[in-house]
């Protein structure tokens, strides 16, 4: 089955085509002080290493803003091309103004109408950070936040649903004030000067549910490219299984052009966890390949060693510690399809489905391990730990299959 992508505007944030028929793009954003320069370059270095292919930073301070151009400057030399996007809110106009080498640098502005400012100065400083845009060059992202919402607009759609003869719940409200608010902040861009090719939006929630409803609605009412993702959406399994169920529910449905997965880390947890799991949704439906995905059986009473499972771990992390070098060298890797099971009963039937599996022995099996290879059994391993032998059969068939020919 083919999920049909909506169709929306292309824009180009740094040599990255946002919209417009082309991939799901995958970003994510830095937790450290952009003011800390190695440390902040060090993080965007592995998130791109990683896989994310746009990563945001917190531009908040004057230190912040000076900040950017050794930024950048210390990713080049490392030889990352990332695009960079400055994450503005409040003060983005004085900032975009005062350090025109940072406005420059940055490949996306992002902007919060519900904190660009507020009463009268609202407008002329949402129009200051948009003559930037327009200045440099540079798209920009209108992100509208539940927790930030222009509650000047909220108040006045609130009167008006209580005078209505069948006021809506205020839950509605909210949802559609979410929407107007993405979609007057693109209007008054365009109004400005901003090119309409030029603008993605965004109104993030932290339920799954309310998610679903807004961005349906707003993707009913534009043809911008929107950019997906619970907001706080939590640590651990509640982060990953909430954003999963929200964003899975609208890719399906063909909208969603740029994802982002906001997990709050574990302490000492990678920042990098982000970008797998948003690359893990999207290859697991289809819509994008980036790394060889490994299916593993759960165990159950047949498989009382724990062996498949630190096979099956062991095996994913060679391959995600190669995927950048194969990347480069094996056109087509990504897609390579591996199996680690654990017993006879799915065993052989899983690993010949797979371009590479392995039937590790069950409880009271033969202690021998077949090796089905394009859906011939190729090999037999023996002994206790067969992990060395197996990683160099994964490797020794990328090369065999996804070596560039002529």
């Amino acid at each position: 089955m083919t999920i049909e992508r909506r169709s929306t505007r292309e824009v180009n944030v740094g040599g990255v085509r946002v919209g417009g028929g082309n991939p799901v793009v995958v970003q994510s954003m830095t937790n450290t002080d952009t003011e800390d320069i190695k440390s902040t370059a060090k993080q965007v270095a592995e998130l791109a290493r990683a896989g994310s292919e746009l990563v945001r930073i917190t531009v908040n301070t004057e230190a912040a803003a000076a900040a950017v151009p050794a930024i950048r400057e210390r990713l080049d030399m490392m030889g990352c091309d990332v695009p960079l996007v400055g994450d503005f809110h409040y003060n983005g106009h004085t900032l975009l103004t005062k350090y025109p080498d940072c406005a420059q640098i940055l490949a996306k502005y992002r902007i919060n109408p519900g904190n660009v400012g507020f009463g009268r100065k609202r407008d002329d400083q949402f129009a200051t950070i948009i003559e930037k845009a327009i200045e440099y060059g540079k798209p920009v992202r209108i992100g509208v936040n539940w927790g930030s919402l222009d509650q000047k607009l909220l108040a006045r759609m609130m009167d008006e649903n209580a005078a209505q003869a069948r006021p809506a719940d205020a839950e509605v409200v909210m949802r559609e004030a979410l929407v107007v608010s993405a979609l007057q902040g693109a209007e008054q861009a365009e109004a400005l000067g901003m090119p309409a090719d030029a603008i993605i939006l965004s109104a993030k929630v932290s339920a799954v549910q309310d998610l679903i409803a807004v961005y349906r609605e707003l993707s009913s009412r534009c043809n911008n490219p929107l950019h997906l993702g619970l907001t706080e959406a939590g640590m651990g399994s509640k982060g990953i299984v909430a954003s999963t169920a929200a964003l899975s529910v609208l890719l399906q449905e063909g909208i969603g052009d740029t994802i982002r997965i906001s997990l709050t880390p574990a302490p000492g947890q990678p920042r990098t966890d982000e970008v797998i799991v948003a690359q893990e949704l999207l290859q697991t439906m289809g819509l994008r390949a980036f790394t060889p995905l490994v299916t593993a059986c759960p165990g159950c009473g047949r498989t009382t060693s724990t062996f498949f499972q630190q096979l099956a771990s062991e095996t994913t992390a060679h391959v995600r510690e190669n995927m950048p070098t194969w990347k480069l060298k094996y056109p087509g890797v990504e897609n390579l399809s591996l199996a680690v099971m654990g017993c006879v009963v799915n065993g052989p039937g899983e690993s010949r489905h797979a371009d590479i599996g392995i039937s590790l022995p069950g409880t009271g099996e033969a202690p021998v391990a077949p090796v089905f290879i394009d859906g011939e059994k190729a090999a037999t391993l023996r002994g206790e730990d067969l992990t060395a032998e197996f990683l160099q059969l994964i490797d020794d068939y990328v090369r065999r299959r996804y070596a560039p020919t002529g």
